[in-house]
This record gives C-alpha cells, sequence and structure tokens, in this order.
C-alpha cells in the first residue's frame, strides 16, 4: 500500500474519472493573453473589412482581456497568490455543445451565413474563455477550465446574434453570461448555486431591451427563428440530437411537458378558431429548439420529478401567453421564448415546494416507476417521449408539412371570416410580394381594399406591374378597384409562394411546382399539373 504525503487530498472525481490540478500562477499570464492574442489575429480575415465597426468590436474585445490579463499579472507579482486550474472535462457540458454543434452544422447548411459566420462564434469562444479565467481568478484562486463555454456560446447563438455593425454587443451578452454565472447565487439544498441557466439571463434582459428600444433589426432574431427550418425533417433533427442528453441527464419530462402542453393549447385553440395559434404550425421551430436545448438546464431547474413536469408546463404557457402579449403589441413575437425563462429560474424552488406538498406529492411520476435506478428510468422516460413524438409526427403535430403554411389554407379562412384569417393572409402574401411574386403582390393589394387604403394597394399593385404580372397593371386604374382583376400564379410565382418555411424552390421544374401546388390546395395547379401530364404522355 503506498503512503499518501501528509495534507495532500485527493483529486475530485469527474465523470468518474479524477480530475487534474496545475499551478495556474504561469498560466493566468500566458492563457488570457494567448487568447487576446487570436482575437486579435481575427481581424486579418478577408470576412473582415479593414476599419469596420466588426474590425473594432474585435479589436475592443482582445484589448479589454490583454487589460485584465495585464491588471490581474501585475497584482500577482506585487502579492503572488497559489493560483490553481483544475481540468475537468464535465459531461453535461460536451454532451450539450456536441448536440448544439450538430444543429449548426445542419442548420448552415440549408442558411449559409452561419457558415459565414464560424470565425465570429469562434471569437466569442475565445472571449468566453478568457473572461471566464480572469473573473474566476479576479474573486478566488482556483478555476475550473473544460468545455464549459461551449455550451453557453452555442445556446446564445442558437437563438440570437448581432449583425457585424453591432457585434460588440455579443462580447456584452457573453460577458453578462457569465458574470451572472459567477455573482448571482442562492442557497439551494445547502449550496450556494447560481441561480439563472448562463445562456438564458443574457438573452431574456437583451430581448427586453431590443423590444423597448425598437431595435431588433440589429439582430439576425427573425432571420434565425425562420431559416431554422429551412433545413428539412428539423424537428426530427433536434429530437434525436436532444437524445443522449435526454437520457443523460434527465430533462425528458420537462422536454416531453413543454411539447405536450403547446401541441394541446393549439389543438383546442384551432377546434375553437378554425386557424392556428401560432400562425404557420403548433409549435414554432425555435420554440421547440428552446424546449430541447435552453431551458430544461439540469443546473437551474426543479429537482423533483413532479416539478419538472410542472416546470415544463409553465414555461409551454408561458410563451403562449408571451406570444399573445408581443403580438398584440406589434412587436416581433420571436422573443417569447427567451423572455420567459429566467422567471422560471427563479420559480424553482417554489416549484418543487409545491410538487413536493402533501396534495400533490401522490401524483409524482417517480412512483410510477418505483425503485427503478436513474438510467434506467431516464431510459423508460425516453421512450414514452419517443412514442408521444411518432405520434405527433403522424398528427402533423410537427415537422414540415403543416397547413398553416399554405396560402390556399389563409385564403379560405379569409373568405370564412375565421379569426385572424385575413390578416395571416395579408402577412403571407406581402412576405411573398418582398420576395418578388408578382401574383402575391396584385393579392396583397386586393386585400387591403384600394377603396380604403388607396396608397397601399396602389404601390402594391405597381410592384406587381413592374414584375410582368400583368392583372397588376390593370388594377393601377381606379376603375378597376370595385372588381379587381386577378389571374392564377405562374410557374415563377408558385417557385415563391409555394416555399412555405423551406426557403426558394430554386430547382424544381414547372411540372414538379404545378405538382406541389396541387398539394397544398391551389386549385390552377391542378389543373396545370394535369396539362403538363397530359402533354408528357402525348410526347
Amino acid at each position: 500500500m503506498t503512503a499518501r504525503k501528509a495534507g495532500r487530498q485527493p483529486e475530485p472525481a469527474i465523470n468518474g474519472r479524477p480530475a487534474k490540478r496545475m499551478d495556474g500562477s504561469r498560466l493566468i499570464l500566458s492563457f488570457p493573453f494567448a487568447c487576446s492574442a487570436a482575437l486579435a489575429g481575427l481581424v486579418l480575415l478577408p470576412a473582415v473589412a479593414p476599419g469596420s465597426r466588426l474590425y473594432w468590436s474585435l479589436c475592443g474585445a482582445a484589448g479589454f482581456i490583454a487589460a485584465w490579463s495585464a491588471l490581474l499579472a501585475t497584482r500577482q507579482l506585487r502579492r503572488p497568490r497559489t493560483l490553481t486550474v483544475e481540468i475537468a472535462f464535465r459531461r453535461q457540458h460536451y454532451v450539450q455543445a456536441l448536440a448544439q454543434a450538430s444543429i449548426f452544422l445542419y442548420w448552415g447548411w440549408h442558411w449559409r451565413e452561419v457558415y459565414d459566420s464560424v470565425h465570429l462564434i469562434a471569437a466569442q469562444l475565445l472571449f468566453a474563455y478568457a473572461f471566464d479565467m480572469l473573473l474566476a481568478f479576479s474573486r478566488r484562486d482556483g478555476h475550473t477550465l473544460g468545455f464549459g463555454p461551449f455550451p453557453v456560446v452555442f445556446s446564445i447563438n442558437l437563438f440570437l446574434w448581432f449583425k457585424a455593425d453591432w457585434f460588440y454587443y455579443q462580447f456584452v451578452l457573453i460577458a453578462a453570461g457569465f458574470a451572472a454565472k459567477e455573482l448571482i447565487r442562492w442557497n439551494k439544498e445547502g449550496r450556494r448555486v447560481h441561480i439563472f441557466n448562463p445562456s438564458s439571463l443574457p438573452l431574456g434582459v437583451c430581448s427586453l431591451v431590443l423590444l423597448l428600444t425598437g431595435t431588433s433589426s440589429i439582430t439576425w432574431g427573425y432571420e434565425i427563428a425562420n431559416t431554422l427550418n429551412y433545413a428539412p425533417h428539423i424537428y426530427l433533427f433536434i429530437f434525436l440530437v436532444s437524445l443522449p442528453g435526454q437520457l443523460l441527464f434527465g430533462v425528458t419530462t420537462m422536454t416531453m411537458s413543454a411539447v405536450v402542453t403547446m401541441y394541446l393549447f393549439g389543438l383546442l385553440y384551432f377546434a375553437s378558431t378554425g386557424i392556428y395559434y401560432f400562425f404557420d404550425s403548433y409549435i414554432p421551430i425555435a420554440v421547440f429548439l428552446g424546449m430541447h436545448l435552453l431551458f430544461n438546464d439540469p443546473s437551474t431547474s426543479p429537482r423533483s420529478g413532479l416539478g419538472r413536469i410542472l416546470f415544463g408546463v409553465l414555461y409551454a404557457l408561458g410563451v403562449i401567453a408571451l406570444y399573445a402579449v408581443l403580438d398584440r403589441a406589434t412587436v416581433p413575437t420571436f422573443y417569447d421564448k427567451l423572455l420567459a425563462v429566467p422567471v422560471m429560474n427563479l420559480l424553482i424552488q417554489v416549484i418543487d415546494r409545491v410538487a413536493q406538498s402533501n396534495a400533490l406529492r401522490r401524483f409524482d411520476p417517480a412512483a410510477l416507476v418505483g425503485g427503478v435506478p436513474g438510467p434506467r428510468r431516464n431510459l423508460r422516460y425516453v421512450g414514452v417521449w419517443a412514442a408521444v413524438f411518432i405520434a405527433m409526427s403522424a398528427a402533423q403535430g410537427v415537422g414540415d408539412k403543416h397547413p398553416g403554411q399554405w396560402v390556399p389554407f389563409w385564403q379560405q379562412a379569409c373568405t370564412e371570416g375565421r379569426t385572424y384569417g385575413c390578416r395571416n393572409l395579408g402577412n403571407l402574401v406581402s412576405n411573398y410580394c418582398r420576395a418578388r411574386s408578382g401574383w402575391a403582390c396584385n393579392e396583397f393589394g386586393i386585400l387591403i381594399n384600394p377603396r380604403q387604403n388607396p396608397q397601399f394597394a396602389t404601390r402594391a399593385f405597381r410592384e406587381a406591374c413592374d414584375l410582368g404580372f400583368e392583372p397588376g397593371c390593370a388594377n393601377l386604374d381606379e376603375s378597376a378597384w370595385n372588381a379587381p382583376r386577378r389571374l392564377p400564379p405562374d410557374a415563377s410565382d408558385y417557385r415563391v409562394i409555394l416555399q412555405g418555411n423551406k426557403g426558394p424552390l430554386r430547382d424544381m421544374s414547372a411540372p414538379e411546382l404545378y405538382s406541389l401546388a396541387c398539394s397544398q390546395g391551389f386549385a390552377d395547379g391542378c389543373r396545370s399539373a394535369g396539362t403538363a401530364a397530359t402533354g408528357a404522355a402525348g410526347r
């Protein structure tokens, strides 16, 4: 038996393996400086124009890290401390980061802006590693180094990033997340732990500031919320890449209860109104992503089984309520999934107390699985969630073919006078008009009633005419406004208006477009598809 040296403590185990400790006195002088140098080196990339705002944002972040590093190094020289760095690769960090990275890779294949921004994500990671270390050594003598910054940076970038001219705010988001984790803490089960998910608090606060100042246009928030759908079968992809985390960390009940609650609400809303609450889906894709990779951080969620179910239900209801508030205020609604999380983090101890009360304790799902240990219990929950997800997919509760994406559904809803039917039809055709469909411009002009809104209608008809759609030219004459001219879309229009949530249909032939139009409910598309098929058979 080997004797231990007196006073030496065993290294703590991380995921079953001992963590490595090393003297951090030299590291504090080198590692943050290295991050600062690498950050500054990014300005040499062709994508960063010399003298641009992005250029100075990167220089400013690098300078900030270098100055802070120099300050700590000077203090270390004057008052030496024994600084230690613990190398710890925690499973919850790298499993989450791998799931998030998979989404970036898949999504970026279909929306190239993601790939074009890889250097900016790298800049944030460099800043995050340096900031986290410097903050820790400013307050104490030890720091844990691992994959921790990856899920924080990736999570923020999955939901919100600033455009190049305002990219310095992105570094503020990262700094706020790590500062909140370090400084805003409470006692939980006898331990002093952080209150907020380090990505959710900066996202929530930033969302509120952007809403109050009306500056959402300086971010890619709208594009992120919509272009996620460009990737085919994206709901299934998110479900699959999140499964390892669901199995390992026991967060399935939160995700499943949130998704099911929102879907059931959507069904009830459709049954009572004949339209979809979220316009083109039961669960918007960005909300679905948030339910899998944002709000369900096990460190900032309830501990009890029933508490986690209540947490998921309340998150879904919170998003539903926030969507209604934002929609009524005519401001961007994609912040709904972000504003709810910090509030939910504050409520976790209350939720646990309610869940463990005498009135509700008997409903705890742990009672259903008896004494089954954690891994097997998680596997059972995942099995139930998989069955629920398959059933929802079969019922078009999630997936690529939700009827709310298609123009004919909203044309019928408008004709029948359903709640928000005409408003939502107007949103669709105005978007397609901006995408250069002459048919959509003409329909938008007719929908807004040229007699009541002559200025806007004339502008829409003019745009339709400029795009070569003949009825738009005819409708510029006020004498036609009592019975405006209409024609069915042609192939160039279908290429725009059939895309739904999936982006432009550049590679489809005319017969394929007509067939797709028919499947979406365009009567003329069915006639044109039949004509094309007859012509092909006769050749």
